[in-house]
């Protein structure tokens, strides 16, 4: 789970320390990442062994995609504070993102070693070893510390914050949304705050924020907060079936969030051009043996289109357990390219993906499913490195996607989807590559499969899926909804209801206000494919 806005890590300082000290930390919570690095740079200048300075170049060097610097910087730190797990905390977000899960709990069972269970133990170090342990998928783990972090200092948001978006993922849902209010409470302009709190249940009439949060628009806020109170506020106005009203501000947020991405154009359809031209039936049929150990299973697609549904059916039955979405399949690729080696070793690749699960309680050769989305872009790769791996892909109907997909915020990835052209032209290309992996790899190990079906023909429909997986017939898949484990995902709390059809055609509402994306999607998809 990530930290809300960019806090730096490390203890209050004492008051004897230079206020260059209070400069750097103040210009990284502010985001001006240059200022921060060159205050550090000051400071390391007269002492280079200032853990804290080290520790804040940790912090900067990963904002800046450069974990491989970012740890030799967490390792100085860690050197120079022998006693203060925060570097360590460091050294194990450092690890994670460079595709080292199984190092990265190992870093930081030792920070939480060190934190102990004192009752005096540093709040922020609770609350960004709870971080870790998050990232690692072991939510229940990370719910104690930052309950932890929480009895410590309560008057703090961030904290109640992480603790409220893990007991989302943990199905304390009741929990959640009370701690999302104290969060709200201590800071009214607090975006992510009101963004996961409005996802918590279904709004009511006599039971929603929507005045709440439309006073706070023009009040000050900052525009990123904004964001998220207008995409918060679309929400809870479908929810009311005020259609208008929530195309409003999804419309607002969206132009919003793309001032913020700045005028890049996404090029994310272009890169799944590139995938399909390179990845062939030629190069995978050519490719080197991959690791043929372990068989897990896939779940992939676009979000908001169902993933999460067909990963809770797999993950009921009593023979699969799910990791939830790891990134980790592009991590092991990033780890086993970093020699610079073009496509990579795929034994190694698929190697260190399942030794990265076992960080995740996922034991080397039990069944696992793993829903992450991108995991579409790499479908040819992932047959490569573990042959024995299952792939399921979810489609939806083109504008129920899109809908879904516009009116949802996603942060820091899928800028494509802020823009209704963008998004048309990301979907087409993710059509492209669904028809490429279809007439590319071996239909025993690739099922397509329609949210449409599973809602209109749960048994039918779950019944193929587990038989898709080689497993028997369990009952208990057909009351997904009921499992208790957690779920990391943007649909974690949809997934605790049972299945429902409400969702389908609601593009319909806005359909007029669509047309830029209708039209786009119109020239390469059928009348019929539209309708």
């Amino acid at each position: 789970m990530k930290q809300s806005r960019g806090q730096a890590l490390g203890r209050p300082l004492p008051k004897d320390t230079p206020a260059t000290i209070d400069a750097a930390r103040q210009a990284f919570s502010a985001g001006d990442i240059a200022r921060t690095e060159g205050i550090c740079a000051q400071i390391l200048a007269r002492d280079a062994n200032n853990a804290t300075a080290w520790c804040l170049l940790t912090e900067t060097a990963l904002q800046r995609g450069r974990p491989d610097a970012a740890i030799v910087c967490a390792e100085r730190a860690a050197a120079l504070a022998a006693d203060d797990p925060i570097p360590l905390i460091l050294r194990a977000k450092c690890l994670f993102l460079t595709g080292r899960a199984g190092h990265a709990r190992e870093v930081a069972e030792s920070a939480e070693a060190r934190i102990g269970m004192a009752v005096g133990a540093a709040p922020e170090a609770l609350d960004a070893l709870g971080a870790i342990f998050g990232l690692l998928g072991l939510h229940d783990r990370a719910r104690r510390l930052f309950l932890r972090a929480v009895a410590g200092r309560a008057d703090v948001p961030q904290y109640l914050f992480n603790l409220a978006a893990t007991e989302r993922m943990t199905g304390a849902l009741v929990e959640a949304e009370a701690h999302c209010d104290a969060a709200i409470a201590l800071d009214h302009h607090y975006g992510l705050a009101h963004y996961l709190r409005s996802d918590l249940r279904i709004q009511t009439a006599t039971r929603n924020h929507i005045a709440e949060m439309e006073t706070l628009i023009g009040g000050g806020l900052s525009a990123q907060n904004e964001v998220m109170l207008r995409f918060a506020l679309a929400k809870e106005c479908e929810d009311l079936d005020m259609h208008d009203r929530a195309f409003d501000h999804v419309e607002l947020g969206s132009e919003l969030q793309r001032r913020l991405i700045g005028p890049n154009r996404s090029r994310a359809a272009a890169e799944i051009d590139r995938i399909i031209r390179a990845h062939t039936r030629n190069w995978i049929e050519t490719a080197p043996p991959g690791h043929g150990s372990a068989a897990p299973v896939f779940v992939t697609g676009l979000p908001r289109t169902g993933t999460t549904l067909v990963e809770r059916i797999i993950a009921s039955h009593p023979a699969m357990s799910s990791v939830g979405e790891t990134s980790a399949f592009a991590a092991a690729l990033h780890h086993a390219t970093a020699d610079g080696a073009p496509g990579g070793d795929p034994a190694r690749i698929g190697q260190n993906y399942i030794e990265s699960m076992a960080a995740r309680r996922a034991l080397p050769d039990a069944r696992f499913v793993d829903k992450t989305l991108e995991n579409y872009l790499y479908c040819g790769l992932i047959h490569a490195a573990l042959p024995a791996a299952k792939i399921i892909m979810v489609q939806r109907h083109p504008l129920d996607a899109c809908w879904a997909i516009y009116k949802a915020h996603f942060q820091g990835k899928f800028s494509f989807s802020y823009h209704q052209v963008e998004l048309a032209d990301y979907y087409l290309a993710f059509r492209r590559l669904s028809r490429h992996w279809r007439a590319t790899l071996p239909s025993d190990l690739l099922l397509e499969i329609n949210y449409e079906d599973i809602v209109g023909h749960q048994e039918a429909a779950s019944r193929k899926i587990i038989d898709f997986v080689g497993l028997p017939w369990h009952d208990d898949v057909l009351r997904f909804h009921a499992t208790p484990a957690p779920s990391a995902t943007a649909s974690a709390v949809q997934v605790r209801r049972p299945i429902y059809a409400s969702s389908i055609g609601k593009w319909r509402h806005h359909a007029e206000r669509l047309t830029p994306l209708r039209a786009r999607l119109a020239r390469e998809l059928s009348d019929a494919e539209l309708a």
